[in-house]
């Protein structure tokens, strides 16, 4: 028996089994034109491969839900028909191929408009197809970056329009789960960060304030997401500072909020809202943030960071550290890790296609 391969039921849907993708950006889609922000053949077999890999959900990257929420000029985006479209040739596959398709839904603030990775990275002016990032103050991300224009309660209000409108797309191209990021310094971790937000009106100040816009967004997207189907939130569970940020504390308190609002499980990760953090990283160093949460809030949680081996993995759902464990940068490496989990652990093999059984 493995704790690891049992399946997870969330509200009325069964996911087979608790290895799931993380969402991990591919900066892969066109950046101008018609197919701007719509998924194309490297997304689709990038994340079919990951479902007949046996990966029992998969959640897409980082997908914006305007276009200056992007991160780059070549991320996914969810605001028009066109991507509509190419996320539901996605999603039928990972279906058909036996896993459940998920949608993440994201807004990258002020730390918006930059190049891809390996480009470096750098910030994106308007003639580079960039364009003035958004937060909730007007702070740059960092000496580098643009300094953001202040959004207005207006615009706010018209960013949560936003999230919902792309999660009644999500729906109706097929995905089964739909996640919030609220994490890794983006928008809504900008909001919810004292780091970031410096605001004075109903959206800064007290922990109330700054939860405020955050909770909105989820409450404006479990209103069109269907009652049965389950809703996740992304957090940075710590800003890794040693005074003055977001806490491991204010994680707690935010997951009993998102409970009580309809969020079925919180996807725990940690940064990315400061440059300077100093984050001791090693083998399931997220997972300690994941288990408190559980064990505080009884909210479902997934794990996530450098969990790269199966007994690791088995062991923090058998242990009740998490209900899942998401696997990032491994799934890059090892597509079929999946597979290869379930049989160190002693475990029959099943949903391996018939033309792979032969290498089995």
């Amino acid at each position: 028996m493995s704790s690891l391969f049992d399946p997870c039921t969330l509200r009325s849907l069964t996911i087979p089994n608790r290895v799931w993708m993380s969402p991990m950006c591919q900066y892969s889609a066109r950046t101008s034109g018609p197919e701007t922000g719509v998924a194309n053949d490297w997304h689709f077999a990038h994340y079919a491969a990951r479902a007949v890999g046996g990966a029992g959900l998969i959640l897409t990257e980082a997908t914006a839900v305007s276009p200056e929420g992007r991160i780059s000029p070549a991320d996914l985006g969810l605001w028009n028909d066109r991507q509509e479209a190419a996320l539901r040739r996605i999603a039928t596959a990972v279906r058909e191929l036996g896993a459940v398709i998920g949608v993440q839904l994201a807004h990258a603030g002020r730390k918006a408009s930059v190049d891809a990775p390996w480009r470096g990275g750098s910030p994106l002016g308007e003639e580079a197809l960039g364009w003035r990032p958004v937060a909730p103050s007007g702070l740059a991300f960092s000496p580098g970056h643009a300094v953001p224009a202040q959004l207005s309660t207006a615009q706010i209000a018209a960013v949560t329009e936003d999230f919902a409108r792309a999660a009644g797309r999500a729906l109706a191209a097929g995905c089964q789960v739909a996640e919030v990021h609220g994490a890794h310094g983006y928008l809504l971790h900008q909001f919810l960060s004292p780091v970031s937000n410096r605001r004075t009106d109903a959206y800064g100040g007290d922990f109330a304030g700054r939860a405020r816009f955050p909770l909105e967004v989820v409450d404006a997207v479990r209103a069109v997401w269907p009652a049965d189907l389950p809703l996740f939130f992304r957090v940075s569970a710590t800003d890794w500072l040693a005074e003055g940020g977001w806490t491991p504390d204010d994680t707690v308190r935010l997951a009993a909020e998102l409970r009580a609002r309809g969020v079925d499980l919180l996807d725990v990760s940690s940064g990315g809202n400061v440059p300077e953090a100093r984050i001791p990283v090693g083998p399931g160093y997220q997972v300690p943030f994941a288990a408190r949460v559980r064990a505080e809030t009884g909210l479902p949680v997934g794990a996530v960071g450098l969990i790269t081996e199966p007994q690791q993995a088995e062991k923090t759902v058998a242990d009740g550290e998490a209900d899942a464990v998401f696997l990032g940068r491994q799934l890059l490496r090892e597509p079929y890790w999946p597979q290869r989990a379930a049989r160190e652990l002693g475990l029959p093999l099943t949903g391996v296609p018939d033309q792979y059984r032969r290498a089995h």
